[in-house]
């Protein structure tokens, strides 16, 4: 009896069916022709980043110890003993800052391109939960080295949530495990990190895909019509920058090393203390105007955002006016944001 006969008995399916089905789904899939062009490939780069922090942070759970005595000379062992190490670690935490940049980036084209409208709504604001979920990632990820810098970071990020109106004091000391930074979260934050965010992203990207491959991609104006299928072109394009994300990443490791910094003391506060530098554009709004103030204005921001595919229809009733307004608003947060990032940058 052949293997493809033994396998057939065990699992009485058309296999021919199935292999017709993949074809049509995946190889044969139609893809734009303005997907020909690099920057519209950025949706699939945060995907393929995402895949290499799984595999990556499988890797670290291996040697890491999630409590205060143990993690900071955990992650001292991978960076210098363990054969390797130092190479998983700046990957996963140089793909954790490309992540953050490609979907960035993503996001800002589909803005400008408006690629969010009827009857798309739905996934964007799939995109800014997903964006959202990484910045948690990034968050909860950076405090596990359980240095000073990534200590005091923590105590100041988690001090934040108790202004959010209402149920601030119940964050805090969810996120906490209590009152204040203790035991309980570094290990809060590492099963939050390891445990709750991965399968949350997971579903919204699935999520993300189907709706996706439910409307198609949106075609932005100006590009001839036409359609390719994705193998051979398009997997080709994504193998090429997956293969250029390990060189790249690989060569920030070698050239920028993840450092340690000194261990975690609760009883020595740093001079200076700044979160990384995807919350600077936060950070130094917060440093500007009223702590309640700047929560409620970000609360604002957010909601604004989420919600925006909804908000554009009512700004202006033709749709170059909509179109004028979606480039003075996202141009205006654009430019805010780089303006308040550099600003904290030359901060000392």
């Amino acid at each position: 009896m052949s293997v493809k006969q033994w396998i057939k008995e065990r699992f009485p399916i058309d296999y021919d069916k199935f292999v017709e089905i993949n074809e049509r789904i995946f190889i044969k899939e139609p893809i734009p022709n303005h997907m020909k062009k690099w920057f519209y490939c950025a949706g699939a780069t945060p995907l393929i980043l995402f895949a290499l922090q799984v595999f990556t942070g499988i890797l670290l759970t291996f040697y890491f110890v999630p409590s205060p005595e143990m993690a900071f000379e955990s992650v001292r062992h991978i960076t210098e003993d363990v054969r390797l190490g130092f190479w998983v670690r700046g990957l996963h935490r140089w793909g954790s800052n490309l992540m953050i940049i490609s979907l960035l980036l993503h996001m800002t084209r589909v803005f400008f391109t408006r690629a969010y409208r009827k009857p798309r709504e739905l996934n964007w604001i799939i995109g800014v939960i997903l964006f959202l979920l990484t910045l948690t990632f990034a968050f909860t990820g950076y405090s596990l080295t359980y240095n000073q810098l990534s200590y005091w970071a923590t105590t100041v990020g988690t001090n934040m949530i108790k202004e959010v109106p209402l149920v601030g004091h119940w964050l805090l000391v969810f996120w906490r495990g209590g009152e204040d930074v203790s035991a309980n979260t570094l290990t809060r934050f590492f099963t939050i990190h390891v445990g709750l965010l991965p399968p949350l992203i997971i579903f919204f990207i699935s999520l993300h895909i189907i709706i996706l491959r439910l409307h198609g991609v949106s075609e932005p104006e100006g590009f001839e019509k036409g359609y390719y299928p994705f193998y051979p072109h398009h997997f080709y394009k994504i193998v090429i920058i997956t293969l250029f994300l390990l060189a790249f990443m690989s060569t920030l490791t070698i050239i920028l090393p993840p450092g340690l910094g000194e261990p975690a003391d609760p009883t020595v506060t740093p001079f200076h203390i700044k979160p990384e530098w995807y919350f600077f554009p936060t950070y130094r709004f917060l440093k500007l105007v009223p702590l309640k103030v700047g929560i409620y204005a970000t609360g604002a921001f957010l909601l604004v955002m989420t919600f925006w595919p909804f908000i554009d229809p009512l700004l202006a009733k033709t749709e170059d006016r909509r179109r004028l307004w979606a480039y003075g608003v996202g141009g205006l947060t654009l430019i805010i944001t780089v303006i308040l990032t550099v600003w904290e940058m030359m901060v000392a």
